[in-house]
């Protein structure tokens, strides 16, 4: 008998896999979008409240706020704020009401509003879907036709200047400014341009042409005047205790009789004034010669 051959046994090593380091699942990632979303949407909306007007903020919320109640439950008007705005001074946007069966729009149309304290809603009864004009829209209306008037005189003086072969090269000194007062005509000065002999009132001959080109140009307007003189910030001395504040003074007075005699009545000046160096017109160099100047300002005829 033979003896049976010598088989090495065969060893299988199977590896188990640790478990300790496994992950925990995906919750965790879920979580965290949805807080970056939560800030991306918080950062988004404090750009958007910084970046707006307040009339626009408001045309948002009348966006989203419902213009016709057809059903008790309308959209939005019985949520948490009820159909208000939260930007709106007094917590409402234009909030929609009925009158009877027809329905009250929001602001801008043809429809009466029924807001308390509204001056432009229409008395009860009376049927008329036109809103009737208040003391507000007339004042409205009459600063719109002095804006549009005082454009006027800007257009023509810059046309007579361009005309005016001795004055064309002082267009650029002559600058308009509009304020809240009305239409402000700065005649600036500069280092080869004096529209004044040196520490006097006396104009100079293209000082007094150009405030009668001036004169020419507002002479048709109905609008009261102010005139104000500036100087500079250099220091000044006169007889009989003279300074910078009488010297624009004497200035913007002397400015006044220009005007007077290009045409202008002396009912229509309202204040003449100097102010020294206390407004300059380059104020990072206070001796700048741009900063001796005749301010004219054209006042709105409604102070209002």
């Amino acid at each position: 008998m033979k003896p049976e051959p010598h088989i090495e046994p065969e060893i299988v090593y199977r590896k188990v896999k640790a478990h300790g380091h496994a992950h925990h699942g995906g919750a965790w990632k879920i979580a965290y979008a949805d807080f970056v979303t939560a800030m991306m949407a918080f950062f988004m909306l404090l750009w958007i409240l910084g970046a707006t007007t307040e009339d626009q903020r408001k045309g948002i919320a009348d966006y989203f706020t419902p213009t016709v109640i057809q059903l008790q439950n309308s959209g939005g008007s019985n949520g948490l704020f009820g159909g208000r705005s939260v930007v709106a001074p007094d917590g409402t946007a234009v909030r929609p009401e009925t009158t009877g069966t027809r329905p009250v729009t929001s602001a801008g149309s043809d429809a009466p509003s029924s807001r308390p304290g509204d001056a432009r809603g229409a008395s009860a009864g009376s049927g008329n879907p036109k809103a009737p004009q208040t003391g507000d829209s007339r004042a409205d209306a009459e600063r719109r036709k002095d804006e549009a008037r005082l454009d006027k005189v800007v257009d023509e003086l810059k046309a007579r200047l361009e005309a005016d072969p001795t004055l064309k090269g002082l267009k650029g000194q002559v600058r308009f400014v509009k304020t809240r007062d009305g239409l402000r005509i700065d005649l600036v000065e500069r280092a080869d341009f004096a529209m004044f002999a040196l520490g006097t009132s006396a104009p100079t001959k293209e000082a007094g042409e150009l405030v009668g080109l001036v004169a020419r140009a507002i002479a048709e307007t109905p609008n009261r005047l102010t005139v104000r003189g500036h100087t500079d910030a250099l220091g000044y001395s006169g007889r009989n205790g003279a300074s910078n504040w009488s010297l624009s003074s004497a200035r913007a007075d002397a400015t006044r009789r220009l005007l007077m005699g290009g045409g202008i009545d002396a009912s229509r000046f309202r204040r003449i004034e100097g102010v020294a160096d206390t407004d300059p017109y380059v104020k990072e160099a206070p001796l700048d010669p741009r900063n001796r100047r005749i301010s004219v300002t054209l006042l709105y005829e409604d102070p209002a």
